[in-house]
C-alpha cells in the first residue's frame, strides 16, 4: 500500500487508533462467553438471558443517534472518550448488581460504549484515509478486530476457569482504561477527510435523521445489518448454553477464537483488493457464508461441524462490516457521516437487541437446533434483499451484488 498520501500525525493517529481498538474489543469480548453462563449462575433463565445480552445491544441503539451527532457537530475524540469510559466502569458494576432487571439496565448502559466507540471509530478512520485507498484502509485498520476478538473470548474463558467472575471484569476494566489512555495520547484531529461543523448551519446537514431511514440508498444496507444482527444475536446469546447442554468437547471461547481468526485473514485478502472489485461482492459472499455457518451449526454433533461453522462465520463478519462502513461512506458527505454511521450500525444493534429476548422466549419452546435454522432463514432474506435491492433497480441491484456494475449511488466527495 502507497501511505505517502499520509501525513505524518495521520499515520501516528491511525497507529493509536489500532491499539485503542485492540485494548476496547478485549474488554467487550471477554464477557462474551462468560456471561451468559455468569447469568445462569445467578439464577437466569433462558428468557432473562435472552433479555440481559440483549440489553447491551438496546443501550447502543438508542445512544447512536445523539453520538453520531456529537460526532459530526463537537469531536469524534469525545465520542471515542465517552465509549472507553464507559467501557472501563460498567465492568465493575456487574459484581455490584447481581439481579436479573437492574443486571439488565448495567448491560444496557454498557452497550452504550460499543456505540461510542464504533462510531467514533469509524468516523475517524474515514477522517484519516486518502478517498482512493478508503476502501483498503477500513479492511487494513479493521484488521485489529479480529485479533482482539480471538484474544478476548478465549481470554475470558481462562479467567473464568481459574481465577474468578471477580478478576474476570476487573480484565475487562482494565482494557477499557488502557484504550483510554492511548486515546488521551491522540494529537488534534485531522482535516484530510474532515468537515468542520463549524462551517456550516448543522440545519443544512444533507441527511436528517429521518432521511437517513427514508433513504434507499443507505435504507438497504441498514436492512442487511438487522437481519445479520439477530442472526448473530442469536449465536451470542446461546451458542454458550447450547455447547453446554450438549456436551460438545468444544467451548464457546475457541468457537469466537476461530472465528476472529478467520475474520482476520479475511480482512488481509479484503483489504488488498476491497477497492478494485467494489463492494457489492464481498457483500454478497459475507451474507452467503453467515448463512452456511448457521446450516453447519443446525447440524452440529461434534467438532467438525462447530469448526467450520466458526470459520464460515469468521469470514462473514471479516468481510461484512468493514464493506457495509465502505458502503455507506461511499453514499454519505463527510459532514453528515457520524449521522449516517450511528443510523445503519444502528441496524446491527436493534438485530442483536432483538435476538436476545424473542429467540429466549422461542428457546423455552424449541431445541437450539431449530433457533439456528430460524436465523439461517435471516440469512437468506438478506441475500435475496441484497441482490434485488442494493441499487436503483432490480437489474443494476443484481449486477452490484454480483461486482459486475459500479454502485450507482456513489457520491464523489
Amino acid at each position: 500500500m502507497d501511505y505517502t498520501d499520509l501525513g505524518f500525525r495521520q499515520k501516528q493517529n491511525l497507529g493509536l487508533l489500532l491499539g485503542v481498538s485492540l485494548f476496547f474489543w478485549i474488554s467487550i469480548t471477554v464477557l462474551l462467553p462468560t456471561l451468559p453462563t455468569y447469568v445462569e449462575h445467578l439464577g437466569g433463565t433462558k428468557p432473562e438471558i435472552g433479555l440481559i445480552m440483549g440489553s447491551f445491544a438496546v443501550g447502543s441503539l438508542f445512544s447512536r443517534t445523539l453520538l453520531g451527532y456529537l460526532a459530526d457537530t463537537k469531536s469524534r475524540k469525545l465520542v471515542l472518550y465517552i465509549g472507553l469510559i464507559i467501557a472501563t466502569l460498567s465492568p465493575l458494576n456487574y459484581l455490584i448488581v447481581q439481579t436479573i432487571f437492574p443486571l439488565a439496565i448495567v448491560r444496557a448502559i454498557h452497550g452504550i460504549s460499543i456505540a461510542a466507540f464504533t462510531t467514533a471509530y469509524s468516523a475517524l478512520v474515514i477522517d484519516f484515509s486518502p478517498i482512493k485507498h478508503r476502501g483498503r484502509i477500513i479492511g487494513y485498520m479493521s484488521l485489529v478486530t479480529p485479533i482482539g476478538m480471538s484474544i478476548g473470548p478465549v481470554f475470558g474463558d481462562l479467567l473464568k476457569e481459574h481465577f474468578g467472575y471477580i478478576t474476570l471484569f476487573t480484565v475487562s476494566g482494565s482494557c477499557g482504561l488502557l484504550g483510554l489512555l492511548l486515546v488521551a495520547a491522540m494529537r488534534k484531529e485531522s482535516k484530510l477527510n474532515y468537515y468542520d461543523s463549524s462551517d456550516t448551519d448543522n440545519s443544512n446537514l444533507s441527511h436528517s435523521f429521518h432521511k437517513i431511514l427514508s433513504s434507499h440508498s443507505l435504507i438497504i444496507p441498514t436492512l442487511v445489518l438487522l437481519l445479520i444482527g439477530l442472526l448473530f444475536g442469536t449465536i451470542i446469546t446461546f451458542l454458550p448454553l447450547f455447547l453446554e447442554e450438549k456436551g460438545l468437547d468444544f467451548s464457546a471461547g475457541l468457537f469466537y477464537t476461530l472465528a476472529s481468526i478467520t475474520s482476520f485473514l479475511s480482512r488481509i485478502f479484503l483489504g488488498r483488493v476491497a477497492d478494485r472489485f467494489g463492494r457489492g461482492l464481498f457483500i454478497t459472499a459475507s451474507i452467503l457464508s453467515y448463512f452456511s455457518s448457521m446450516i453447519l451449526l443446525t447440524q452440529a454433533t461434534g467438532s467438525q461441524q462447530l469448526f467450520l461453522a466458526a470459520i464460515f462465520e469468521g469470514i462473514g463478519a471479516g468481510i461484512l462490516m468493514p464493506m457495509i462502513i465502505a458502503l455507506v461512506s461511499d453514499r454519505s458527505s463527510p459532514q453528515e457521516r457520524g449521522q449516517v454511521y450511528s443510523v445503519c450500525l444502528g441496524g446491527y444493534d436493534l438485530g442483536i437487541a432483538l435476538a436476545g429476548p424473542i429467540i429466549g422466549i422461542l428457546g423455552s419452546q424449541l431445541s437450539y437446533q431449530t433457533i439456528f435454522t430460524l436465523s439461517s432463514n435471516l440469512a437468506l432474506v438478506a441475500f435475496i434483499l441484497f441482490i434485488s435491492q442494493s441499487n436503483r433497480t432490480i437489474k443494476t441491484s443484481l449486477g452490484f451484488a454480483m461486482g459486475k456494475r459500479k454502485d450507482l449511488y456513489y457520491l464523489e466527495n
